[in-house]
């Protein structure tokens, strides 16, 4: 009687330190949730034209993110960006999913399998857009704290004034549902206290060593001097590749915006062709850039481009890339028997990208 006794007196002493936990959670709960009904809110209630196609839309926002996503997702987010139904289907489900987790998060319906939902979001953000903030990661910041507010909510529920709450009283053979206590919130997960320790430490220990990997390779700061983020998000930098110079003077190349502050397009205001010497065999101002044909600039992505300014030259959002073909400019033929070349991109803010320009057969 005494052993029963003792039982029920520590099982009740249990429950009421997670419902005291749960309640503390609340805010945590809140916070995440609203984020992620924010997130889907916009897209899909306040500001629809965010997936509307025919607008500027997502996919503008993902090609952005491509110049520094890391472990690979760069080539995904080109090849969505290549295949429009997979694309729209990947920008409707990822926004769902925010929409659906927020909800479930502020109702607290669910809420561990809310919290594994967002775990994965957040997860996802900080590979593809973490590297973004021209004065703070502030891209990896966000993320950074969703994924720790994740774990939490999934290791501890945060069930108190939720859905989850109100099922089981309604239904208290629930709690004895192994499904339900790891789907939902209101009770301990179904371990013994050292197979719990063992998943909060292994999920602490993941975010860990996340979160400071990514912030080392963003900004250093960690074992090595702090540093501009492998991307460089201040200043707009064009990479060049396949350059070609062609008999007639005409000159091929392609232009990628591999880096840049997302909130303003590049702009090219010059291009030089120097000789071995370094002198200056062709150019192109920012007038003649301007007026460059809209035929000699075939883009690989039909979002962020690479355009003629009506001022400024040429106009290029992060993540363009397109082929130039370049006209002979006013100072006529090149000798092309006199090569090597090189090719040099003057931006507004003052980078200058060189490259050494190879010389096409006749």
């Amino acid at each position: 009687m005494a052993t029963t006794m003792k039982s029920a007196a520590t099982d009740q002493a249990t429950q009421h330190s997670w419902r005291i936990l749960a309640i503390g959670m609340l805010a945590v709960r809140f916070v995440q949730g609203w984020i992620y009904w924010g997130g889907g809110s916009r897209r899909f209630i306040y500001g629809p034209q965010k997936i509307n196609p025919a607008g500027h839309w997502m996919a503008y926002k993902f090609q952005t993110a491509m110049p520094g996503a890391i472990l690979g997702l760069n080539h995904l987010i080109a090849f969505l960006l290549h295949h429009f139904v997979l694309l729209y289907a990947g920008v409707i489900i990822f926004s769902a999913v925010e929409l659906i987790s927020g909800l479930m998060l502020l109702s607290g319906f669910m809420t561990r399998l809310a919290a594994f939902l967002t775990l994965g979001l957040s997860f996802s953000l900080m590979l593809m857009f973490g590297w973004q903030g021209a004065t703070c990661i502030d891209e990896w910041t966000m993320a950074a704290s969703n994924f720790g507010m994740g774990i939490t909510l999934l290791l501890v529920g945060g069930g108190a004034y939720s859905i989850d709450n109100w099922m089981m009283k309604r239904n208290p053979a629930l709690a004895q549902k192994g499904w339900f206590r790891w789907l939902g919130g209101s009770l301990p997960l179904p371990l013994s206290d050292g197979a719990f320790k063992k998943l909060a430490l292994t999920l602490f220990w993941i975010a860990v060593i996340f979160i400071v990997a990514t912030y080392s390779y963003y900004r250093g700061s960690v074992i090595t001097p702090f540093h501009g983020d492998p991307t460089g998000v201040k200043a707009h930098h064009v990479k060049m590749t396949d350059v070609r110079v062609l008999p007639d003077g005409r000159v091929d190349v392609h232009m990628y915006i591999d880096a840049g502050t997302a909130s303003v397009p590049a702009h090219i205001i010059a291009i030089r062709l120097l000789d071995y010497n370094g002198k200056v065999v062709e150019s192109w101002d920012g007038k003649q850039l301007s007026h460059l044909n809209p035929k000699d600039i075939h883009n690989d992505f039909a979002y962020q481009q690479i355009a003629p300014d009506k001022i400024l030259g040429l106009k290029a959002g992060l993540g363009a890339e397109a082929m130039l073909h370049l006209p002979v400019s006013s100072t006529g033929f090149i000798n092309t028997s006199s090569g090597p070349y090189q090719l040099q991109v003057l931006n507004i803010n003052g980078q200058k990208a060189e490259l050494s320009a190879q010389i096409a057969a006749h």
